[in-house]
C-alpha cells in the first residue's frame, strides 16, 4: 500500500508498505482522507520521542471499513485507543486513562496510508451527506469542542465574551464551536494575516493581530489558549476578567507566562484540556454533519502523494489554511 513515511527529522517520503493486519477486535479501514495535525509537525521536526522514525504518522482520518461485519460503511476514526475496562473509560473519561494510546504512536501505525487498523469500537458512522474530507475534521473539532465545553462549564455563564488565541485548526474550530454554543462575542488573536483572512467570511467572529491591537484588561470571560506559548499565557492572564476562565489546550514547549499573583487574587480558573470524551467526538461529528460550524473554508485539500511537500510548506509558513487534509482516494 502507498504510505507517507516519516523517516527522520524534516524527512517524509512516499513508500510502499505491507497492508496492516487487524488484531482481534480490530478492523481494517481504507483511508480516504486524513488531516495533518500539529503533533504530526512536532514529530516531523524530531521533537517527539513517542513517535520515532521510521513511522507512519496521521490520526485525523475517515474512510471505508474494509473487512468484518461493517464492511463498506463510511466511518470517522476516533484514534484514541483505551482499554475498555479501565476505570477512567468506564467513568466516561477515557482521555485521562493511563492506558491511552493513539494511532501514529508505536506499536500502532498511523493513517497517512491507504489502510489503517483500529478497534471497531473506535469507529463512528459518517452522517449522510458529509464528505470524507470534512469527516476527517471530527478529531480536531472534538479537541476544540472539549476545550470550549469544559471552559463554559467552569465559567457557568450564559453568552460569554470569548477570546481564542491562535488560528490554527484547534483555534479556528474553537471559535466556531464557541459560536455554536452561544457565545455573545468571539475574537481570535492571530499574527498570521493569511490565517486571519480564512476566518473573515465567518459571521460573528472578529480576528485581529495581537501585535497591533490590545483589547485591554478584563476584556473576556473565557480565553481558549490554542497556542500554549509564554506570550499567550501572559496575555491570557491579563485579558481575562476577575473570576473568568482560561483553558490551556496548546502544547508548545515551556511553562512560563502566567501571572500567578493575578490568577490568585482575582480567582481566575486555569484548566488544561486534553483530547476529548467519546461524547465530545460524537457531538463534534454531528455538528459537522449538520453544517453547524460554517463553510469550513479554512481547510485545504491535497493528495497523499503531495504529502511531503505539504509538510515542507507548513514548516516554511507558506500555508494560509488552518488545516491541510490529505486525500488518499
Amino acid at each position: 500500500m502507498r504510505a507517507l513515511l516519516y523517516t527522520g527529522p524534516n524527512q517524509m517520503e512516499l513508500a510502499d508498505l505491507p497492508v496492516p493486519q487487524s488484531a482481534e477486535g480490530e478492523v481494517l479501514v481504507a483511508v480516504h482522507a486524513v488531516g495533518i495535525c500539529g503533533s504530526d509537525m512536532h514529530a516531523y521536526h524530531g521533537y517527539d520521542d513517542r513517535r520515532p522514525a521510521p513511522l507512519v504518522l496521521g490520526h485525523e482520518a475517515a474512510g471505508i471499513v474494509a473487512d468484518g461485519p461493517r464492511k463498506g460503511q463510511a466511518v470517522a476514526i476516533n484514534p484514541l485507543v483505551v482499554a475498555p475496562d479501565c476505570p477512567a473509560a468506564k467513568a466516561g473519561r477515557p482521555h485521562l486513562s493511563p492506558t491511552r494510546a493513539i494511532i501514529s504512536m508505536p506499536p500502532r501505525p498511523g493513517a497517512f496510508a491507504e489502510y489503517v487498523t483500529i478497534p471497531e469500537r473506535n469507529l463512528l458512522p459518517i452522517p449522510e451527506g458529509l464528505s470524507m474530507r470534512d469527516a476527517a475534521l471530527a478529531e480536531p473539532v472534538a479537541v476544540s469542542w472539549h476545550a470550549v465545553r469544559i471552559g463554559l462549564e467552569r465559567l457557568n455563564q450564559s453568552a460569554p465574551r470569548v477570546l481564542v488565541q491562535g488560528a490554527g485548526a484547534i483555534g479556528v474550530a474553537a471559535a466556531l464551536v464557541a459560536r455554536h454554543m452561544g457565545a455573545a462575542s468571539i475574537h481570535v488573536a492571530e499574527p498570521h494575516a493569511g490565517r486571519r483572512a480564512t476566518l473573515a467570511p465567518e459571521v460573528g467572529i472578529d480576528t485581529f493581530d495581537p501585535a497591533s491591537r490590545d483589547p485591554g484588561p478584563d476584556a473576556f470571560d473565557l480565553v481558549i489558549d490554542a497556542v500554549g506559548a509564554k506570550a499567550t499565557r501572559a496575555d491570557a492572564s491579563r485579558l481575562v476578567r476577575p473570576g473568568g476562565v482560561i483553558v490551556h489546550v496548546g502544547l508548545l514547549p515551556g511553562q512560563d507566562g502566567y501571572d500567578i499573583r493575578r490568577i490568585t487574587l482575582q480567582e481566575i480558573c486555569v484548566t488544561g484540556s486534553y483530547c476529548y470524551t467519546p461524547q465530545d467526538f460524537t457531538d463534534a461529528l454531528a455538528a459537522l454533519g449538520q453544517g453547524a460550524l460554517g463553510a469550513l473554508g479554512w481547510v485545504e485539500t491535497r493528495a497523499l502523494d503531495d504529502g511531503a511537500q505539504a509538510f515542507a510548506d507548513l514548516d516554511a509558513g507558506n500555508v494560509d489554511a488552518a488545516k491541510i487534509v490529505l486525500q488518499v482516494v
